[in-house]
């Protein structure tokens, strides 16, 4: 129905895409960044969120204030507008907005799984996970011995059950919906393999091994994926990645030789494409943008509050994107 979105998107969906471009102009501006990169304590910083939407999230929090308490009552706020959203959706944008946790259910899977493993407390681990990603039998995984047992027993029951059977059934949504998340998705995907190489390089992984890592669709498949699996240091990554023009820019500001700033690079380049989506309307790709863009804004908080903590402001600057 791509062109006649309009007619009959605003019956459903009207009040939650205002609702969450709405949000989408509560995110913290540069001139907020840096009126938080002077703060001297976490306790300025506070002070200074508490005239934005973070206020009533951190206002009962008793001095000293520590990073993880921060990072907790921002993400809190971000879990509330989620719930809110999703509470009020009706299909097929519910089915959409759950789609969007998936990717913290599976991280959240992965974390106790593995520390499970090394026989970590499952409370402890529980405190970890992302609260995006919780489900309710999501405590009975450190039960499992092995990935048949735990697909049996637990994951069966979840949202993720479909993807550990290998039996994924996809709804199709067209229109503009499909044309922005295929780019945001597939921007993602060439993100992760770069990525994967990186930080492969110098490892026992294969090439074979390498390449089964990569996802099977994005602007890289297949060719640059063949590149990037036979790469053994930086500069060839760069070299196969220069190639590919939406990646030119990126590799451009770091300097060869050097992949610190990449994942910076990158964040940046995938913060614009999400601030894109919103010049459009009639499509369900601001919800899954706005989730992101606020993810982002929370580790740009997570980075400030840790450089007053530590006493590095020097650094502040270093690792914020900034969304507007």
């Amino acid at each position: 129905m791509y062109g006649f979105e309009a007619l009959t998107f605003n019956i459903h969906g009207g009040y939650l895409e205002a609702i969450v471009r709405g949000h989408r102009s509560g995110l913290l501006t540069t001139a907020d960044y840096n009126n938080l990169s002077q703060c001297e304590t976490l306790d300025d910083i506070k002070m200074h969120l508490s005239a934005t939407e973070y206020g009533p999230y951190l206002q009962n929090e008793p001095s000293p204030l520590h990073t993880t308490t921060i990072v907790e009552k921002c993400t809190l706020k971000l879990v509330d507008e989620y719930k809110h959203m999703l509470s009020q959706a009706t299909e097929p944008l519910s089915t959409f907005l759950e789609y969007i946790t998936y990717g913290h259910m599976i991280d959240n899977v992965v974390l106790i799984v593995t520390g499970t493993l090394h026989e970590r407390d499952v409370q402890e681990l529980l405190e970890k996970c992302h609260p995006l990603g919780m489900f309710d039998s999501i405590a009975t995984l450190a039960v499992a011995q092995n990935m048949r047992e735990l697909y049996r027993l637990v994951l069966v029951d979840t949202p993720l059950a479909p993807y550990f059977s290998e039996c994924i059934t996809s709804e199709k949504l067209g229109g503009a919906t499909a044309e922005i998340m295929c780019d945001l998705l597939a921007f993602e995907a060439d993100r992760r393999a770069v990525n994967i190489t990186i930080n492969s390089i110098g490892t026992e992984l294969t090439r074979d091994d390498r390449r089964k890592l990569y996802s099977n669709f994005g602007l890289l498949y297949p060719y640059g994926h063949e590149e990037l699996a036979v790469c053994e240091d930086i500069d060839q990554v760069r070299a196969a990645m220069e190639k590919y023009p939406p990646y030119q820019s990126i590799f451009a500001k770091i300097s060869y030789g050097e992949s610190q700033m990449l994942d910076k690079a990158f964040y940046e380049e995938e913060v614009k494409r999400f601030c894109l989506a919103f010049e459009q309307q009639f499509h369900y790709g601001v919800f899954f943008a706005y989730v992101r863009l606020r993810e982002q804004e929370i580790r740009n908080l997570m980075w400030v509050s840790e450089c007053v903590a530590q006493n590095q402001k020097s650094r502040v600057h270093d690792s914020i994107v900034f969304i507007f």
